[in-house]
This record gives structure tokens, C-alpha cells and sequence, in this order.
């Protein structure tokens, strides 16, 4: 069992950061929602080049006590993210991991009582696995219960889910400054992503602010019913709807207007500050701007395996114009197409009309359905095809202008060095990632050589 005193952050980090945007300062800290190891070594780079604390954190059907659908529990995932981070010459102690939607959305289909008995479980294999920020949703209705549920029985049951978090932290004897900081609140779209489709994410309302007096009393009462007062002065961060939103095909973008009541909400509540979950693809500016807002903690994860996409994807039109027998190619695009079609299980629910616009949906939605897919043995083998072939006959730096113009401006200002094309996927990356970096103030300088 890991010794997280020694293996990560202390998570009063998020209290500190909290407690500064409170009080004016322009800053915040961005989550990295994926598993995707390129995505996680990109984001210690870009971490490191910053010289910023780096949270990642892994949700519920991700990374679950029978594996999730990465096949990993949560030790193996907290191991996989140290392991990465020895090997980026990452410093431990400005790593942080957290677990998100942790509750009984996996087994939503089994009667309340075992999904509970499930989502405790889980949580405390997060705890001892070494996770020190722990969103607590409660919020999806079981088998049995009458939907939707009530703010109290939601309340209710993240309290259970938090009384068996502090068991186990008594039985680790955690240090204060180890001991886990809490996200509570249910306006939040599911674990994978929104099923909104065309157009529908246009009635997407922002929280209102009685909601947020509701919801946090609701959860004061049940906290403090279980003897959790303690815990309860760990809550750092609500999660709130501030308007910001994207779908298959389309991005709600943030108004500050919207959600100007909402934003002074927060500041009544002593040491809280707002989570925004699917801020993917905001502009920087929005970004900027919810930070200010008091929405300290902002959430990306299908962004940066877009980026890894399109990256992917331009180096494959690359390795198309480089190789003229197509079967000397990788043929990644194909793979993955072959591959979705074969196992349709992670789309098919997300993507709605023709066979056309369906094909288009797999390659480019916003929705990025395809992360779900990279995994795959084929999809291994295409990819590091790809890369091999792109290693053994070096693109001209026109092809790079063409289809990775990013990449080509770096390399002509020594930004970025070397001529590995996986260091040229990783950069796409990190300027995404940047973005977050330079909205949350937690980058000092616009560029580092990668």
C-alpha cells in the first residue's frame, strides 16, 4: 500500500489555492482527466517547464476497485502516474492525484444498497492507494430509486461515501496535511461525457444560486449527522454549472454575464471556491475569465486526446504523402475506423444520424469518442508503426508546415528540438494544456524548450 506522505503533494495545496482566489489573486489549478500515458507525460513536461503542482486525476468506470475500463485499480493507476513522473524528473511532492465522481455510477443498475456498498469500497481503494482530492457524486438514481433523486438523499449518501473515506483514513493515520480534500455537488454531466446532441446543449441553464445554499447545507447537515465535522472542513470546492458545455459537434462557450449572481454566490461560503467540469475546448480567454470567477478548479480531459488526435492524424497524412505503397503504411486511420465498427460499445449511444455523419463523428467529434480506443492491440501497432515510419524517412519541413504548423513554427525557434515525431505529438499537446496553465496563473513564461 503506497505511502502517499512520501509519494505526492500534500492536498492542502487546494486549500491555499482556494483561499488566494477568494481573495482576489488570479489563480487556480487545472485537472488532467485522462489516462492516456502520452497525455500524462505531456502534462508533467508542460507541468515541469512551468514549475506549477500538476493534477490528474482518474474517474470512477476509468479506474475502479475490478479495474474500470483501463483494466487498472486505483494502486496501479497512482503507480502508472509515479512511475511517469520519476521518469519526467517530476518532483513527487508537486504531484497531486485525485478520484473523480467517485460514487455508484458503475452500478447504477443494481438496487441502491449494493451500488452504495460498492462506491464505499471505492473509495477507500482511493484513500489507500495514495488519492488526496475526492469528488464525491452520489448524484445518478439506482436500480431501485425513484428518479431523480432528492438533494438530501444525494447528500445523504456522499456523507456515507465520506464516513467510510475517514475510516480509512484513521486506520493510515494520515498526517493533516495528507488527509483528503473534498468536492462535493451533482450538476455535473456524467463520467464520458455529455449526451447532448446537436443543438440540445443550447438550453443549458447555469446554476442557480439558491441551489448552492441548498445543496451545501444539505450536505452540512448529513455530514455532520455521521460525526463528520472534521471532513467537513476539507470541503474545498462545489461543483456548479457556469455555462460552459460541448457536444458533438459544437462548444458553449463561457458568459461571464450568465453567471455573474453564481460567481459572487461562492464568496458566502467560507473557503470554498467552484469545480467547472467540461470546460474542453473554451478559449483561453474564457478560461481566464472562469478563474477569475471563482471557478478555481477547471477539468479537461477529452481536449487533450483530441490534440493527441489531430495529431496523430496529421502525421499520418504525413507518413501517406512519405510512402507511396500503402502497404508500407500504418494505416491508422483505417485501424481505428476498422476497430470502432468492430466494438461500437463507447460510440454508438453518442453519435446519432446517418452512416456518413456517423463515420464523421468517430474521426472528429468533439466528444472524442475514440480516446476509448487507443488501447486496442491494432491501434498500438498502427500507432507505433506510424511513428516508426515517420523516424525512418524524416519529413521535409514543408510537409511539417502542412499538415503540423505548430510543430514547425517551434522547431524554427528552437522551442522545440529533436526530430522524434513523438515529441512533436506531445507538443500539440502541451499547448493545450498551456492554455490551462496560463489561465490558472500558473505559468510564468509563455514558452520552454520542450
Amino acid at each position: 500500500m503506497p505511502n502517499a506522505s512520501h509519494n505526492s503533494a500534500g492536498a492542502g495545496v487546494l486549500q491555499d489555492l482556494a483561499a488566494a482566489n477568494r481573495n482576489g489573486r488570479h489563480t487556480g489549478i487545472y485537472s488532467i482527466c485522462s489516462a492516456h500515458e502520452q497525455v500524462l507525460r505531456a502534462a508533467l513536461q508542460q507541468a515541469l517547464a512551468d514549475g506549477s503542482p500538476l493534477l490528474i486525476e482518474a474517474t470512477c468506470n476509468q479506474v475502479n476497485q475490478f479495474g474500470g475500463y483501463t483494466g487498472m485499480q486505483p494502486a496501479d493507476f497512482f503507480g502508472q502516474v509515479q512511475r511517469l513522473a520519476l521518469e519526467e524528473g517530476f518532483p513527487r511532492d508537486q504531484l497531486l492525484l485525485g478520484g473523480d465522481h467517485l460514487g455508484p455510477n458503475p452500478w447504477r443498475h443494481l438496487p441502491a444498497e449494493q451500488a452504495m456498498a460498492h462506491a464505499q469500497t471505492l473509495v477507500v481503494s482511493y484513500i489507500e492507494a495514495g488519492f488526496r482530492k475526492i469528488h464525491l457524486d452520489a448524484s445518478m438514481a439506482c436500480a431501485d430509486d425513484v428518479a431523480p433523486l432528492s438533494v438530501a438523499t444525494i447528500a445523504a449518501r456522499a456523507a456515507s461515501l465520506c464516513a467510510a473515506a475517514e475510516a480509512a483514513v484513521a486506520r493510515l493515520n494520515l498526517e493533516p496535511a495528507f488527509r483528503p480534500r473534498y468536492v462535493i455537488g451533482t450538476e455535473v454531466p456524467v463520467p464520458g461525457g455529455a449526451q447532448h446532441h446537436e443543438g440540445e446543449a443550447q438550453a443549458l441553464q447555469v446554476t442557480a444560486v439558491g441551489d448552492v445554499a441548498q445543496t451545501l447545507e444539505a450536505h452540512r447537515q448529513a455530514f455532520l449527522s455521521q460525526g463528520l465535522g472534521e471532513a467537513l472542513s476539507r470541503v474545498v470546492a462545489l461543483v456548479t454549472q457556469p455555462g460552459v458545455e460541448f457536444d458533438d459537434q459544437s462548444v458553449i462557450d463561457y458568459q461571464p454575464e450568465q453567471a455573474k449572481a453564481l460567481s459572487k454566490a461562492i464568496l458566502a461560503f467560507p473557503g470554498l471556491v467552484f469545480e467547472a467540469h467540461s470546460t474542453d475546448y473554451q478559449t483561453e480567454a474564457a478560461l481566464s475569465a472562469l478563474v477569475r470567477d471563482h471557478f478555481a478548479i477547471l477539468k479537461v480531459g477529452p481536449g487533450v486526446t483530441f490534440a493527441w488526435r489531430e495529431a496523430l492524424f496529421a502525421l499520418s497524412h504525413i507518413e501517406d504523402e512519405l510512402y507511396e505503397v500503402e502497404a508500407d503504411r500504418s494505416n491508422l486511420r483505417r485501424v481505428l475506423e476498422r476497430t470502432m465498427l468492430s466494438d461500437p460499445e463507447h460510440w454508438a449511444g453518442y453519435y446519432q444520424g446517418d452512416e456518413h455523419a456517423q463515420r464523421l463523428a468517430r474521426r472528429y467529434s468533439y466528444s472524442d469518442r475514440i480516446r476509448y480506443y487507443w488501447q486496442q492491440p491494432d491501434v498500438l501497432a498502427a500507432v507505433d508503426c506510424l511513428l516508426g515510419n515517420i523516424r525512418n524517412r524524416r519529413p521535409a519541413d514543408t510537409l511539417l508546415s502542412q499538415y503540423l504548423p505548430q510543430v514547425q513554427a517551434a522547431r524554427r525557434a528552437q522551442v522545440l528540438v529533436g526530430d522524434d515525431p513523438l515529441d512533436w505529438l506531445r507538443y500539440e499537446i502541451r499547448q493545450v494544456i498551456a492554455s490551462y496553465a496560463r489561465a490558472c496563473g500558473l505559468s510564468e513564461v509563455q514558452e520552454k524548450a520542450a
